[in-house]
């Protein structure tokens, strides 16, 4: 099974690959069931995640229940543990929202919930992150995770959300980070699938971020914090819960007086 869906991984477009994948989601899980490790989004437990991954495949990181990955999982356990997400009364907006998120989020009675993209069929309203049509200041929190490594100009894209959201508003802005990397490398010269692949990871990515990547965000008006949490959760957590040991989260915040 493992193989096959390595093999799927390579040969299938991506959105092929997504419908599979929820197609086969309850059969995967059933043949890996065990009790090794926990994908905490949903508690269950299995002996074995499966594989993920374009340019490098990871091996034993995509939950077979959830198709969360370490990020998602990661993202998880930080806003149910160290944040009041889950039950104070915000507005939130929420990029490219993920199959993992989408409905668990949809079911929560303290948000009023707004979900956007181009492309996806989950977005509520289709739009275009550097010309976003909502108001001043009107979102408490936004997620946008794994979407400004697609985006040209995504200095534009940050001045945007930076505009949308509340002052004194806080949001997560997950994306690939190579942390051995000091400065970010991008090259609008780039256009070729396999080059970009290559370079970046992904074929529909522009840049790969560096070190940098905090002071990005800060210079587009954020405060900004790194927050290591995989350091707080400690190895056996991360073990258990296949996360990427020293990921860190961008916890961002728009200024109170901004």
């Amino acid at each position: 099974m493992k193989r096959l869906f390595k093999w799927a991984l390579g040969a299938l477009p991506r959105p092929w690959l997504i419908r599979l994948s929820y197609a086969v989601r309850p059969l995967l899980a059933l043949l890996l069931r065990g009790r090794r490790y926990t994908d905490p989004i949903d508690g269950k437990t299995f002996r074995s995640f499966l594989p993920y991954g374009y340019e490098k495949t990871r091996e034993n990181v995509l939950s077979p229940s959830t198709l969360s990955l370490e990020r998602h999982r990661l993202l998880w356990l930080y806003l149910k543990r160290e944040t009041d997400f889950f039950t104070r009364p915000a507005q939130l907006l929420h990029f490219a929202p993920e199959q993992a998120f989408y409905k668990r989020f949809r079911r929560l009675q303290n948000l009023q919930y707004t979900t956007t993209d181009l492309n996806s069929p989950l977005a509520d309203v289709k739009a275009d992150i550097c010309n976003l049509p909502f108001e001043d200041n009107q979102f408490d929190v936004i997620l946008c995770n794994h979407v400004l490594e697609h985006i040209p100009d995504h200095l534009k894209a940050l001045s945007e959300l930076l505009r949308v959201m509340k002052p004194g508003g806080w949001g997560i802005f997950q994306v690939p980070q190579d942390l051995n990397r000091d400065a970010t490398f991008e090259d609008p010269g780039i256009t070729d699938p396999e080059e970009r692949k290559r370079l970046f990871g992904q074929y529909d990515h522009v840049r790969v971020y560096g070190k940098d990547y905090f002071d990005i965000l800060k210079s587009a008006g954020f405060e900004v914090e790194a927050v290591d949490y995989t350091q707080a959760l400690g190895p056996e957590a991360i073990a258990r819960y296949r996360l990427a040991d020293g990921e860190l989260i961008p916890l961002v915040r728009k200024p109170a007086g901004a």
